[in-house]
């Protein structure tokens, strides 16, 4: 009797051997498997690591890499950032099958809570391969470590830049009634200063639709009790998460301009990734809202740096991404010198405003390349 699914099957079954094998040999092509990418000599590294994240693109991926890349040089390891110089698109899921096949010491990858991405970190470290999840945890699996931001800890560190926004705004409507008060005669009574900016202020966090529920909910929850409890006036805070497709580009791009599609706008945004950030001040450029929408960002590109000293990105959250990247080498070294290393590593986070960006821009010239 025929078996009509003999066919299917083993043509499926090649496939993904040539895929697997067409990996192995890109990986080992591109990289010399322990000689390093951009060098022509024979140097041999004592190890060989595998970086994969979602995005190729952005300055705050860049700087995490460069930070694992000097680290590794410092233990005479070769550290590779995988898919960004390959021939065409890879999801994650397959630079980790390719990752595997190719014999990495060990991998660093952006990971989520999903079943697929957790069965390949079971797999690599069946293989003797340990992983180290970065940024995005996946807490079912066998990973050696998780590098990261503490969600909470960045969620109180968001609302401590919302009350200082507050803070100021009213600030400086008070001081406006004040001086108007003051050219039209001292009887004139100032106002409240809450009235400035109306008995309601509605914040929204841009919410990643496929991120984890549980960390975006710890987040969320770091900003909203600190506001709500440390807040100085009676203002009424309402907080509104909205959901941003990050499948693309250009889908975060929409989901934010429809934000400023709706009648009622948001009187603060705070933004939880580099270009959610840059696409809301783009948004506030364009839309002339400038002093009527106040972004809290993240990340430090020259873009936002630039939106800081002009008064149109009110703060931003930076965390350490070069750190961030040399935790996840630090982590690999010990567990395969030790056998172990700490179940998490966190990344320092800093505030910068406009107090303290003319640092930054001291060090990286005035007018950015891409503004």
């Amino acid at each position: 009797m025929r078996r009509p699914y003999i066919l299917p099957l083993v043509i499926t079954v090649v496939c993904l051997a040539l895929t697997a094998g067409m990996g192995v040999a890109v990986v080992r092509f591109y990289n010399g498997y322990g000689k390093s990418a951009d060098t022509t000599d024979d140097k041999v590294y004592d190890r060989y690591y595998v970086m994969i994240t979602d995005d190729h693109k952005s300055s705050f991926w860049t700087s995490v890499y460069q930070g694992a890349y000097m680290r590794g040089l410092e233990n005479n390891v070769y550290v590779d950032w995988l898919g960004g110089n390959l021939s065409r698109e890879y999801d994650k899921e397959d630079l980790m099958r390719i990752a595997i096949a190719s014999g990495a010491d060990g991998i660093i990858v952006t990971a989520d809570e999903g079943e697929e991405i957790a069965a390949l970190i079971d797999e690599a470290s069946a293989q003797g391969i340990p992983v180290v999840t970065l940024y995005g945890d996946n807490t079912h699996s066998s990973r050696c470590s998780f590098v990261g931001v503490g969600s909470y800890n960045l969620g109180r560190e968001y609302g401590r830049m919302g009350l200082y926004l507050l803070a100021d705004i009213i600030g400086n409507k008070d001081n406006e009634r004040r001086q108007n008060g003051a050219k039209e005669g001292a009887a004139v009574q100032v106002p409240d200063p809450t009235e400035s900016i109306g008995a309601k202020v509605t914040v929204a966090v841009l919410v990643n639709a496929y991120a984890s529920d549980v960390d975006q909910n710890i987040l969320y929850s770091g900003i909203q009790e600190t506001m709500e409890n440390e807040k100085s006036t009676d203002i009424e805070l309402e907080f509104v998460p909205i959901s941003i497709d990050d499948t693309n580009d250009f889908s975060v791009e929409e989901s934010i301009r429809d934000i400023f599609m709706e009648e009622n706008v948001p009187d603060i945004i705070v933004c939880l990734d580099e270009l959610s950030t840059t696409c809301v001040y783009q948004a506030v450029v364009d839309y002339n809202m400038v002093g009527d929408v106040n972004i809290l960002g993240y990340f430090l590109s020259d873009t936002i740096a630039n939106a800081i000293d002009r008064n149109v990105i009110y703060a931003t959250a930076v965390i350490d991404t070069r750190q961030m990247g040399g935790y996840c080498i630090e982590a690999l070294q010990e567990y395969h010198d030790l056998g172990y290393t700490s179940q998490y590593f966190t990344a320092d986070v800093t505030v910068i405003n406009k107090n303290n960006v003319a640092e930054y821009l001291d060090d990286n010239g005035e007018e950015s390349a891409d503004e």
